[in-house]
């Protein structure tokens, strides 16, 4: 059986060698690259992100990676955005005032989490939505492993998305389903055995 070609986009950006080992502890084969033809060519394409959604905007543009996530998503070949990279997706992010705009696959705004305790770090469990292929095997109780300041709290996209929600004092949304495009809050290169399920379930669905 032929390993599916996973690439994790490399634009400066996020646990690039935690997510390249966690998919190919699944079966994907996996590389690491900014390369715009591998990228477009892989049969699914991974977006990671860590820290600030300006500087994570900034660096996706210098290899025209939002120009890649939208022909992929436009011609229903997958990706998968994890943590700020799932906030890229959407419209806008605010931080700290300042309001930069993101790759606008969703509409809607990323903004901080109303908690006492920010950020939120550690695990959680999640409230998958029906029929999620994400989650697909997985108990209600599975935990799963964030560290973010900033979220989602409101769906404005497709009726047909698969909302999966988390609470840390305020909902926020923990992962999409939406058509080709999915994407995850928390990170599965983290979150061990259960974090493992979801890439599996997803490098299963490519």
């Amino acid at each position: 059986m032929t390993k599916r070609s996973v690439v994790v986009l490399d634009y400066g950006s996020g646990n690039l060698r935690s997510a390249q080992r966690a998919l190919q502890r699944v079966g994907a084969a996996v590389e690491v690259t900014a390369d715009a033809e591998a990228a477009a060519n892989a049969d699914g394409l991974v977006v990671p992100g860590v820290g600030a959604f300006e500087a994570c905007m900034t660096g996706l543009r210098k290899i025209s990676g939002e120009k890649i996530i939208a022909e992929r998503v436009a011609a229903g070949r997958p990706v998968l955005g994890v943590c700020v990279g799932m906030q890229i997706l959407f419209a806008r992010g605010v931080e700290f005032g300042v309001e930069t705009t993101g790759c606008g696959q969703w509409p809607g705004a990323v903004t901080r989490l109303d908690a006492p305790v920010i950020p939120h770090m550690g695990w959680n469990v999640v409230e998958a939505g029906p029929g999620s292929a994400l989650f697909d095997g997985l108990d209600a109780d599975t935990r799963f492993y964030f560290v973010h300041s900033y979220a989602a709290q409101r769906w404005e996209g497709s009726p047909q998305a698969v909302l999966t929600w988390a609470t840390h004092h305020a909902r926020f949304l923990a992962a999409v389903e939406d058509g080709p495009l999915s994407a995850t809050q928390f990170h599965p290169e983290k979150s061990g055995d259960a974090g493992a399920s979801v890439l599996s379930n997803w490098v299963g669905g490519l």
